[in-house]
């Protein structure tokens, strides 16, 4: 089940919307979320529901966007608001070929395809539970027309660019999904 919504508030209001969100998609699976439902974190911070271990969610929100993202086995969610990306990024978190994608992407495309990577990135690093602890640039994608290729395997991946290039978001599954 993914749930995304665009909207425009302070980033404390972002976490308390996506939180707003995960209990709307939870209403499905019989479960009332709320403030004082009962959270567990793994080794590396990775939140799942106590009561719930079998319910897999991921979290995301940035700058005018929220997902939240249930699946039927370990998942990792990542949005982003495109704007200027950051050279310094792509030297220590890019592949080679990732580095060669971008460098070989239109200029205007650029901070587009910057956000296509990392958001997927993201989305693997949170699915797998590790968070940006992961070496970033050994897990590298490429792009075949609409199907994403990973490095990794037995993961799956979608992607969805909103609002004519202002939005990215990225799904990954360490199952398919």
């Amino acid at each position: 089940m993914l749930m995304i919504s665009l909207l425009e508030t302070e980033k404390k209001k972002q976490h308390e919307h996506v939180h707003r969100m995960l209990g709307e998609c939870l209403k499905k699976y019989g479960i009332d979320y709320n403030e004082s439902t009962p959270v567990s974190f793994g080794e590396m911070g990775k939140p799942y529901l106590t009561e719930n271990p079998g319910i897999h969610y991921n979290l995301s929100h940035a700058d005018g966007i929220a997902v939240c993202f249930i699946a039927e086995n370990e998942c990792g969610a990542d949005c982003e608001k495109v704007r200027p990306y950051r050279p310094n990024v792509v030297k220590r978190a890019f592949s080679e070929s990732e580095k060669k994608m971008l460098e070989e992407t239109a200029e205007n495309e650029r901070d587009l395809m910057f956000f296509r990577l990392w958001t997927l990135k993201e989305s693997y690093v949170k699915a797998i539970g590790t968070g940006i602890s992961y070496p970033l640039a050994e897990v590298s994608f490429s792009f075949d027309g609409n199907n994403i290729s990973c490095s990794k395997t037995d993961c799956f991946f979608r992607q969805y660019i909103l609002k004519n290039g202002a939005y990215v978001v990225s799904l990954c599954c360490l199952a398919e999904c």
